[in-house]
């Protein structure tokens, strides 16, 4: 029987102890397959992230952008004069002024000029007649008038106009 051993070990071929009978080509294929698939994947996220990025800018960009909140003034007391021409005699405007303003170091000048704010618009109510302030055009004429002179005064004092707009709270004649 050892001859029959022999036999069989001489007609198959001896294999070298370190190698195995594969190829690495499919190898080779799984790992290309692996980066190709990484690669996809990787420019999927930065392409779909960006765009997020993008919608999200342009939604921003769309919503109305809201101005800084309006802080007020109230100039008290309320303002009494005596208007001007009066036939049937003796006639009174009495008016409460506020001024509006969104920065607060506007809404800090106006209250130290407070006092000339107030010498102005009392000058001006007191040119005023129960005919002229009469109807919604007239007192509307009279806040833009005042609203103009706060702002003239405001740009000489400090060299911006300050005040955004000036409200009648309280319009009374008599």
């Amino acid at each position: 029987m050892a001859a029959a051993a022999d036999k069989t070990s001489k007609t198959a071929p001896a294999k070298p102890a370190g190698k195995k009978g594969g190829s690495k080509l499919p190898l080779i294929i799984s790992a290309v397959a692996v980066l190709a698939a990484g690669a996809a994947g990787g420019g999927w996220y930065l392409t779909s992230r960006k765009a997020a990025e993008a919608e999200h800018a342009a939604a921003e960009a769309a919503k109305p952008k809201l101005p800084a909140p309006a802080q007020y003034l109230a100039l008290e007391p309320p303002f009494v004069v005596n208007l001007n021409g009066g036939a049937d005699g003796p006639q009174y405007l009495q008016v409460e002024i506020q001024l509006m303003t969104r920065d607060p170091a506007a809404l800090a000048d106006l209250e130290r000029h407070a006092p000339a704010i107030r010498a102005k618009l009392l000058m001006l109510l007191a040119q005023q007649t129960s005919q002229s302030i009469a109807d919604r055009q007239g007192k509307e004429k009279l806040q833009a008038t005042a609203l103009t002179e706060v702002q003239k005064l405001m740009r000489t004092e400090t060299g911006k106009p300050a005040a955004e707009a000036l409200l009648f709270t309280s319009f009374v004649t008599q």
